[in-house]
This record gives structure tokens, C-alpha cells and sequence, in this order.
């Protein structure tokens, strides 16, 4: 965010001689330009810089004090409901061999979708059932393990492994250049609406759409936080110091779960099953 709108407007000038003006002036700028979330998170960055230079004292006061977010942002609670979700499942396999398992990875697994795009062979571990996310690609910073479910894992073995010029695989799961994870989101979301008949969604609903799942089946909250790799989730303070306990095998129980509970949405659920409660915790 610094880098991106900060450092080219004030990047010459004097730390303390930023103004309160000066920051209205760059997030008004974000704002007409069409972002006016961007500059909410913006400031944010901009307000906690210089909370830290304050706390150094190279400048006497933050000139974010008293501004308040330039755009009012909605709490998203979209959840895609089980035809919902079977629709955009079935309709995953015409959008080809990237974007197609990748949608499907998203709600297998219940990750972040960049998390996902940006997945590397070297990461996965196909015969343990275990996608490691290193913590410089995980958008918290944390080293995530992520239990693949058989489900997952029948996904990624069937896709092919493009091959640079020099005849070496690419590392990038999901590429079409090799050296790059795939792009093109919009254009493939366009068209999974369509042939779906799905709308008001993002790919990032899907993951309230799996947690929303999990505690329907009776999850532990705790457990679902370690799959989505949230650093805040259930369990906090002293709690959260002293209870290092990974959730591996918990976390891996409960995609299993999820895998089986989607194979019931997808392909019908008989009249006499029923889903059960998982006693993990």
C-alpha cells in the first residue's frame, strides 16, 4: 500500500512534514480513481506508519489523527447455498484444466484464492494428503499446513505439469507461462456465473461459505480457524500463548467431512443419510 500510493506522492519529502491535508489529499486521489476500499486499507497503513514514527519521535504527532475512513464498507455475509454451490461446482468443469480445479480447490479446501493460484508442486505432498503454504506466501504470514482430502488430492493428480523452454517442469501448479501463477480471474468469474446461474458472489464467499458449512456439521470453531489460517480466531489471549497444539489431525477429519458432506450436495444425498456430528475439538 506504501509503496504503491504513498512513497510516489511524499517519497521526497521530509517525514514531518506530512500533513493531515496531505493524507486527505492521497486517499481522496485513491477514492476518484475507483477504489475507495483501497483507501480505507490505505489508510490504515498510512495511520499505523506514523503511529510508529510518533512512538520514535521522528514526527511530534500522526497527521491521520481524527480522519476518519473515506468509504463505508458492508459486512459481507454471502453464503452460497448447497444448490448454489453444486451449480458452480458443476459448472467448474467447462472453464478448462486451470480454472476449473482451482474453483474446486477453493471449496475443497477452504483457502484464500491467491493462496491457491499461487500454489506450487513444491508444496504439496500428494501421498501424505498435505499442501504446506510457506509463510511468505500466506497472506498472514504463517506457515500454513493444509490437510488435502481425497477429493483434493484426485484434483491435483490428474493435472498436467507445464514444461518451461528449457524442457524443466514449472513449479506453478496453475500457469500458463511457467515463470507465473495464472491470472484472469474476472473473465473466468464472468463466465462461472453464467453457466452456473449463480450471482451477488465472490470467490472469497466461499470460504465463509465452507466455514458456515463446518459449523453446521458441528466443527469445532477452533478447528475451522486453523483451516482458514486465521491469526485471531477463537482462541485468544493466554490461551492463545500457551495452546500450541496444531489441529493437524482435527483439521484433516474435518475437510474429510466437508469433502464427504459436498459429494452428498453435489451428487444427491439418499433419503436415510443423514450428516453426523463430528466430535472434533
Amino acid at each position: 500500500m506504501l509503496d504503491r500510493h504513498a512513497v510516489p506522492v511524499w517519497g521526497a519529502r521530509a517525514v514531518g512534514d506530512v500533513t493531515r491535508r496531505d493524507v486527505n489529499l492521497l486517499l481522496d486521489e485513491v477514492v476518484d480513481g475507483g477504489a475507495p476500499v483501497v483507501a480505507n486499507r490505505l489508510l490504515a497503513a498510512v495511520r499505523k506508519m506514523f503511529n510508529w514514527a510518533a512512538s520514535k519521535d521522528y514526527v511530534a504527532a500522526n497527521p491521520c489523527a481524527g480522519i476518519m475512513p473515506p468509504s463505508a464498507e458492508d459486512s459481507r455475509d454471502r453464503v452460497l447455498g448447497d444448490d448454489e454451490l453444486r451449480r458452480v461446482w458443476e459448472a467448474a468443469s467447462a472453464l478448462g484444466e486451470l480454472f476449473g480445479p482451482l474453483v474446486r480447490l477453493l471449496i475443497l479446501t477452504g483457502q484464500r484464492r491467491d493462496e491457491v493460484a499461487g500454489m506450487r508442486w513444491s508444496e504439496l505432498d500428494l501421498d501424505a494428503g498435505l499442501w504446506t503454504i510457506p509463510k511468505e506466501r500466506a497472506k498472514n504470514g504463517k506457515a500454513h499446513a493444509v490437510p488435502l482430502s481425497v477429493a483434493a488430492v484426485a484434483v491435483l493428480a490428474v493435472l498436467p505439469r507445464l514444461e518451461m523452454d528449457d524442457g524443466t517442469p514449472s513449479d506453478f501448479v496453475f500457469t500458463t507461462t511457467g515463470t507465473t501463477p495464472v491470472s484472469g480471474f474476472s473473465k473466468a468469474k464472468e463466465r462461472l456465473d453464467l453457466l452456473a446461474g449463480v450471482e451477488g458472489w465472490r470467490f472469497h464467499d466461499i470460504r465463509r461459505t465452507v466455514t458456515t458449512g463446518l459449523a453446521r456439521m458441528g466443527i469445532a470453531p477452533q478447528v475451522a480457524d486453523r483451516i482458514l489460517n486465521h491469526v485471531q480466531g477463537t482462541i485468544r489471549g493466554v490461551a492463545a500463548v500457551y495452546n500450541r497444539h496444531d489441529y493437524l489431525d482435527e483439521s484433516r477429519a474435518a475437510l474429510d467431512a466437508w469433502a464427504q458432506r459436498l459429494d452428498r450436495i453435489v451428487n444427491g444425498t439418499p433419503a436415510n443419510v443423514v450428516d453426523l456430528r463430528h466430535a472434533v475439538a
